[in-house]
């Protein structure tokens, strides 16, 4: 039976614009009947995935998420080598047709963002400095050859889809909901002003900048669920790079914050409270504790007690539902990080 590994966080962030949404201001979901600020998995994945802890834990097993592989990885090198430009455009519209389909407009990208693994990208460059040496363009069997079953961790853990070559998508092995607010919000306005230096006040005392952005602070409820053998397939059956990605991911998720306004806000926070839980069980999220809404002046312990009934009463009425569990509490100094990372280790 599949191993899952199931993650709750409780992080509080002071007022911040972590996740914007097209207007600017801090995205929102609407749950038990009231307004809760909202994290998006897509901006919390990105985070992480970048974040320079993961990168380093994962050295030599990254990807990259773009539509420039065609101009980055074949037109600019070819062009900065002296190959003319009709051969280096016919190369690089050949390669990155392999992974997408071409924009309408002249520009050498495709259409949608795509996962490409480390290993690609080094076939990729391989083949350019191939076609550098010979002067020409690459034949249709060479660019057949550039996309792999071999995946970097965050393609593992987070999927792929290529429309026009699904043999070559992957599965995502790690699930990631919405953040969300477990109390509810009103998103306020910052009104500011910005002074010129060089302005000594003889003509003009006013501002020579004014501007407005919005702001909300919360105690936001992550749930992360991966699962472990989807993932170790992905990986080729890499008992230990398994383990490292688990375990990375884990202590990324718990202090890598999204990076929006953070110059405005310095909105970075640990995870105040991880419930971690492995087992054979299918998964389910605790969000349920916060349907409605938390207050109180002492919301971080009572959303811990909330969270903990709801573990234990899904236990009372289906049976335990995870057969091991770790909990981490900073408010009270109870576990640790290395404790932790060996508990998912398994």
């Amino acid at each position: 039976m599949t191993t899952f590994i199931q993650l709750h966080l409780l992080t509080a962030y002071a007022p911040s614009n972590l996740n914007r949404d097209d207007s600017g201001r801090p995205k929102t979901a609407k749950m038990g009947g009231v307004d809760r600020l909202r994290i998006s998995s897509q901006s919390l994945k990105r985070a992480w995935r970048v974040s320079e802890l993961f990168s380093e834990a994962m050295t030599g097993h990254i990807g990259k998420r773009t539509r420039r592989i065609g101009k980055d990885y074949v037109y600019e090198p070819m062009q900065a080598l002296g190959i003319t430009d009709k051969v280096a455009k016919s190369s690089a519209e050949k390669i990155a047709s392999q992974f997408g389909k071409l924009k309408k407009e002249n520009t050498l990208e495709i259409e949608q963002l795509v996962h490409i693994s480390n290993y690609e990208i080094t076939l990729i460059k391989d083949l350019v400095n191939v076609l550098i040496a010979d002067k020409r363009e690459p034949s249709d069997e060479e660019v057949k050859l550039l996309r792999k079953d071999q995946r970097s961790v965050d393609m593992a853990l987070f999927g792929r889809m290529l429309a026009s070559s699904p043999e070559f998508n992957v599965e995502a092995a790690c699930q990631v909901a919405h953040a969300l607010g477990v109390s509810a919000v009103t998103v306020e306005d910052d009104f500011f002003t910005a002074v010129d230096d060089l302005n000594n006040k003889e003509i003009d005392t006013g501002s020579a900048h004014m501007g407005e952005q919005n702001f909300a602070s919360a105690l936001f409820y992550t749930y992360i669920c991966i699962s472990r053998d989807l993932l170790l397939e992905n990986l080729g059956g890499n008992e230990e790079l398994t383990d490292r990605a688990i375990a990375a991911l884990t202590e990324t998720a718990m202090t890598v914050s999204p990076t929006g306004k953070q110059n405005s806000f310095a909105s970075r926070a640990y995870a105040s409270y991880v419930l971690a839980e492995t087992g054979n069980k299918q998964p389910r999220s605790l969000a349920v504790a916060f349907f409605q809404p938390v207050r109180g002046e002492d919301q971080l312990q009572t959303a811990i007690e909330r969270l903990q009934r709801q573990r234990d009463n899904l236990d009372q009425v289906y049976g335990k539902c995870a057969e091991r569990r770790y909990e981490l509490d900073a408010t009270k100094g109870e576990g640790s990080v290395a404790e932790l990372l060996d508990f998912v280790h398994g």
